[in-house]
């Protein structure tokens, strides 16, 4: 009994480590005897935005992009809405994390936008 008990273990502790193995990360290079690719783990944010330790080199990834800032009357907080002409949308790269929303300047500030609803959901500070 004790010897199923460890099997079962091992073999769940072998699947758990296979599909960590296949968890979100960045590539950082290949191990040179054994070809193995290895990445680094990327925080992902909960709510879906730039995680906290990647905003500061989010923010420099967008001075290096030079992204125009568009001008809005409104303040740029979380949940204000964008017009819909007018501001372009561009894709986060993916060593900032998966997110489903895009980025843009308005008034200075970087924003991650839902680009169906045009809605400010994160303002990296």
């Amino acid at each position: 009994m004790r010897n199923t008990a460890l099997a079962i273990t091992v073999l769940v502790t072998a699947l758990g480590t296979a599909i960590t193995a296949h968890a979100q990360g960045v590539t950082v290079g290949v191990a040179p005897s054994t070809g193995m690719v290895v990445t680094q783990p990327v925080e992902v944010a909960p709510d879906g935005g730039i995680a906290y330790e990647q905003r500061p080199a989010f923010r420099e990834y967008v001075v290096t992009e030079r992204v125009p800032s568009y001008t809005v009357s409104q303040r740029v907080v979380v949940g204000a809405t964008l017009a819909d002409e007018g501001v372009t949308f561009y894709d986060v790269p993916q060593r900032f994390g998966a997110t489903p929303f895009r980025y843009t300047v308005v008034n200075g500030e970087t924003v991650l936008i839902e680009p169906r609803t045009r809605r400010i959901m994160q303002v990296i500070d």
